[in-house]
């Protein structure tokens, strides 16, 4: 009789008989039980997130299951920090969000690098890393002339 304390990975133990296919079927058994737990977290998992997406918003089938697509935060330059304080321009959350909206426009054109103007700021994005580069007021944007992008977007 196999010990019903080994774990599924483990093989039988030395002088123990028939030790690797009770090892399976103790596998087996733990797996339909990991299963049968997963599906309550799985239902309570799809409750949270139903709670969490907005209406509207995009969902991506993963594993038969509906589930919300995860989109990486902007990162700010340490180059683009400093400007942002230097220049005293503040971004609230509504503008964050619709900056982010703009680099996924960029993205799903191809863009690298993007001018983001939106409506107290210009922001130059680069778009892969999803990063701030470098930020200016919309007062300072007369006169200026912006090399290195590929694309823009005005929010």
């Amino acid at each position: 009789m196999a010990n019903p304390l080994l774990y599924p990975n483990v093989t039988a133990l030395p002088g123990q008989v028939g030790g690797a296919s009770e090892s399976k079927q103790v596998d087996r058994l733990n797996r339909e039980q990991e299963l049968k737990s997963k599906g309550e977290f799985s239902k309570e998992l799809d409750l949270e997130l139903k709670k969490a997406i907005p209406p509207g918003s995009e969902q991506v089938q993963v594993g038969g299951q509906l589930t919300s697509p995860v989109k990486p935060m902007l990162k700010f330059s340490s180059h683009a920090t400093q400007r942002l304080r230097e220049r005293k321009i503040e971004l609230d959350t509504a503008t964050m969000t619709k900056v982010s909206d703009a680099v996924d426009k960029a993205d799903a054109k191809g863009v690298q690098d993007t001018l983001v103007l939106t409506g107290n700021a210009a922001l130059i994005v680069n778009v892969p890393n999803r990063t701030v580069v470098t930020a200016m007021d919309r007062g300072q944007l007369t006169g200026n002339v912006f090399t290195n992008i590929d694309g823009a977007v005005i929010i």
